[in-house]
Parts: C-alpha cells; sequence; structure tokens
C-alpha cells in the first residue's frame, strides 16, 4: 500500500510540475525588521540598505497576471511586514484585483488595533513565529519580551475564526527540549495549526552554526512530531524544508514536494523574480522592473521544474533520489549551486 501511495503522488507531482500553476506569490515588502533574530535567513536589520517597494510596482506587476486561479494567494514577508503602515492598503489593493492575502509576522507590532484593521482590510492567512518558551524565544529574536508579545498575537489571530492561521516554529538546540511545554501553551492558545521546521546555513545563521540540530536532535524532532500527530487536536506538521527518508507521510500530510518554482514565485524587494524568498538569489528568474511576471513565470523556472541538475554528489548514490529530487531548493546555494545539507533519515 506505502509502494503504491508513493507512484500515485510521483505522478501527481510530475503532473503538477508540468502544468506549473503560480497560486502562491510571496512580497518582500520590506527588508526592515524590529528585530535582529540570529537565525534570519534575509539578514534583515532596523535600518535596510533596501527602500520599501513602493505597493504600485508590485501592483502593475500582479496586473501581469492572465488566469488567476480562484485560491490565488499573496502572503507579504520581510523583513516585517507590519513595519511598514500601509499593509492595510496594499490588502484592499490586493483584493481588488480579486487575490486573497496574508501576512508573516514576528508578533512584536500585532496589537488588538493592527488585528481589527487588518482584518477590516481583507486578510486572510497569517502565521506568526514562536520560536521556544520565553527564554530561548527572547533569545533567539535577540529582544526581551518579544515572546510575550508573540503569544499575545498569537491568543488574537487564534480567536478570528475568518483567518487561515497558524503558528511556526524554528527547532534549534536551545529549545528542542522545550517542545512539549510549546504544544500545551499553544494548544490553551487554542491553535489549530502549527508548524516545525529547522535552521539553514544562510543568511545571518550561517554565522551561528550553534543553532543547527544535530542528527540525534533531528530524529527526535521527527519522533515529537509522529507522537503530536498521534493525538487528536492541533494539526502538527513538519515543514515543506526537506525530504526526511523513513518519517515522510508521518511528519507531514502528504510526501514532500519543494514547490518553488512550481506554484510558489516570490518578487524581493529590489524587484527580482525568484521562488522562495529563501532560495539563494542568484537562482532569481527576472525582474519586474523590466520584465513582465507572468512571461517569467511561463518562460523561465526551468532549474526548479527540471531538477536533474541536482542528481550528482551524494545525491548521484542515493537510492531515495527519486523520492527526493535533491530536496528543498532553499538548501542549494552558489553558483553552480551546491546543496548544503541532506536531511534523510
Amino acid at each position: 500500500m506505502q509502494q503504491l501511495k508513493r507512484t500515485l503522488f510521483a505522478k501527481f507531482r510530475d503532473a503538477e510540475t508540468r502544468l506549473h500553476e503560480l497560486n502562491y506569490l510571496f512580497w518582500e515588502c520590506t527588508l526592515r525588521c524590529n528585530l535582529q533574530c540570529l537565525h534570519c535567513g534575509s539578514d534583515c536589520s532596523r535600518n535596510s540598505d533596501y527602500i520599501d517597494m513602493p505597493v504600485n510596482d508590485f501592483l502593475n506587476a500582479l496586473q501581469t497576471i492572465q488566469h488567476i486561479p480562484k485560491n490565488f494567494t499573496v502572503v507579504f514577508t520581510g523583513g516585517e511586514p507590519l513595519m511598514r503602515n500601509d499593509i492595510e492598503e496594499c490588502g484592499r489593493q490586493i483584493r481588488k484585483l480579486g487575490m486573497q492575502w496574508g501576512i508573516v509576522s514576528n508578533g512584536v507590532l500585532y496589537n488588538e488595533a493592527r488585528h481589527n484593521s487588518l482584518l477590516n482590510a481583507g486578510m486572510g492567512a497569517l502565521t506568526i513565529s514562536l520560536d521556544g518558551m520565553q527564554n530561548s524565544h527572547n533569545h533567539l529574536r535577540s529582544t526581551a519580551g518579544s515572546f510575550e508579545k508573540a503569544t499575545r498575537a498569537i491568543e488574537m489571530a487564534a480567536k478570528a475564526p475568518q483567518l487561515n492561521f497558524d503558528v511556526v516554529s524554528c527547532v534549534n538546540p536551545m529549545n528542542i527540549h522545550e517542545l512539549d511545554a510549546m504544544h500545551q501553551l499553544l494548544e490553551s492558545l487554542n491553535v489549530k495549526s502549527w508548524r516545525l521546521f529547522t535552521i539553514a546555513p544562510i543568511g545571518r545563521a550561517a554565522n551561528n552554526p550553534h543553532l543547527m540540530l544535530t542528527a540525534r536532535q533531528f530524529a527526535v524532532l521527527m519522533q515529537f512530531i509522529v507522537h503530536a500527530r498521534s493525538r487528536k487536536g492541533m494539526n502538527v506538521q513538519f515543514s515543506c524544508e526537506s525530504y526526511v527518508g523513513n518519517y515522510e507521510a508521518k511528519v507531514r500530510d502528504s510526501y514532500f514536494f519543494c514547490r518553488a518554482g512550481i506554484n510558489i514565485a516570490s518578487v524581493l524587494i529590489d524587484g527580482s523574480i525568484s521562488a522562495c524568498p529563501n532560495i539563494d538569489r542568484s537562482m532569481a528568474q527576472g525582474n519586474i522592473y523590466h520584465d513582465n511576471l507572468q512571461n517569467i513565470w511561463d518562460a523561465k523556472f526551468q532549474v526548479f521544474r527540471n531538477k536533474s541538475w541536482t542528481h550528482k554528489g551524494i545525491c548521484a548514490s542515493c537510492s531515495d533520489y527519486k523520492h527526493c529530487r535533491g530536496s528543498g531548493m532553499h538548501l542549494y546555494a552558489g553558483n553552480p549551486p551546491e546543496l548544503l545539507q541532506c536531511r534523510k533519515l
């Protein structure tokens, strides 16, 4: 039965890749951030070298999209999107184009007034980060008090039935022993969905190798998720970051599938058109300031849709390559891109 499921999923994955319908678009609307997180993949700061992208520039790019799927969603990311004071107006304009929108936030600036104004502007999705209990979260975020503000934001968001809301947590050696306590906390706040991921050596995290899980710690994480998923209530999942071998379909609702460049694209702060915003920026496919977003999506992204170039090094002799396809694209860096780490267990 397991083999049949894998075969059927492989056919589904290949069909999705051939169709490559764009239905999820990240907008890196700012690189300003109110925190200095040790693991930041974007290496953001309060005073970014880049100015916030004008909303009309982004809207002009969106208007090149010819066929908008029913579930098309724009996700504001950064940096911290709430550093912008015009998020609500950006959201209203996106809704006028027939698209849904949401944000990814650290929760520090998310108060009751902002919560209500975002909902009134049509926000339909929200992700807030919680990276441990009080001390470990504040340490990773390099900011005292950030834990209390994040948990208050989570409590507000969990009470909004119109929101597609989840909490995302970065698991590292400082909080690996706190997973049970975090689970209990999130259940007490009525959170329905919790995604867990690990730190990749990109951005600021590349200078903090002590944040990477050992193989043994990673196995502990997998076992925790398996156990948590056996319980009723909150849906706990490992993120889409990588293939996990024997734990596939045990730690997620489905098998691993990196949809970067398949269904997911991003517009970065400088206008670059890429896939997931955590992917090495040398893999950008164009730029909205001189390219048509729809045309770039249709004509390029071959590096994401045909991953035969990843079948080298440790991947060349791996019996699971047909399932993994080189793992998550954000785990590649350099020119030519090389795999940073393998998470197969």
